[in-house]
């Protein structure tokens, strides 16, 4: 029964999209509590502990209160709870279009193939580098999205050097996203233009709106 399955969640919030081929869109977004992971620039540590647990049944009744189509499961590491796994395949099955913000530093190869995945890359600067799974690479495809969050000119190079080792570009869309605070978004910018590289350049829509206000 799916009232017996529980996960421990941060918060529910309704926002508008701030990242991915789907920045701008009404959002319904579930952010899972922990993560194994310290980024050094992480914006959401208040997720790594605390919360309420919440059966799977109140998880979705409180999803489909807003009425949304588009679903984010983030956190923290939202598969380090493997629960995770289970509220997705529900979501899917109920007809909503799911996505999953994870670090990549867990195994994605039992997520549901419906589920849209952005996986983000650990860069050198983010003091993370090696937790990255690249064997996960095996099972994105088109629908999915990697995310490099660059802090600097030298995790620049360093995302586009994976770019060809392991020939992104080809299978699936690529975000590249200055960390605020640490690298101006102009020179990250005409850093790809100069380059002319195929990726997506992208900012956090949500701290322009909210300035990173908890759940929006």
């Amino acid at each position: 029964m799916t009232d017996l399955i529980t996960l421990r969640i941060t918060e529910i919030f309704h926002s508008l999209q701030g990242e991915s081929c789907r920045t701008g869109i009404p959002t319904v977004f579930v952010r899972l509590t922990g993560c194994p992971l310290r980024c050094q620039y992480c914006d959401t540590a208040y997720a790594f502990s605390g919360g309420t647990v919440l059966s799977l049944d109140e998880i979705i009744d409180q999803i489909k209160n807003y009425q949304t189509e588009y679903v984010t499961i983030t956190g923290g590491e939202p598969l380090a709870q493997k629960n995770c796994l289970v509220l997705m395949q529900q979501l899917c099955d109920q007809g909503f279009s799911v996505s999953l913000e994870t670090s990549g530093a867990l195994d994605v190869s039992t997520v549901d193939q419906r589920v849209n995945k952005v996986i983000d890359l650990k860069t050198p600067g983010s003091l993370e580098e090696e937790k990255n799974k690249y064997e996960n690479l095996q099972f994105i495809n088109q629908q999915d999205e990697i995310k490099f969050v660059i802090c600097d000119r030298n995790d620049y190079e360093w995302s586009k050097e994976i770019l060809e080792k392991y020939r992104l570009v080809e299978r699936c869309g690529i975000l590249f996203s200055p960390v605020a605070d640490k690298l101006n978004a102009t020179d990250l910018a005409n850093w790809i233009l100069e380059d002319n590289l195929p990726v997506r350049f992208q900012i956090q829509l949500h701290k322009w709106l909210w300035d990173d206000e908890p759940g929006r």
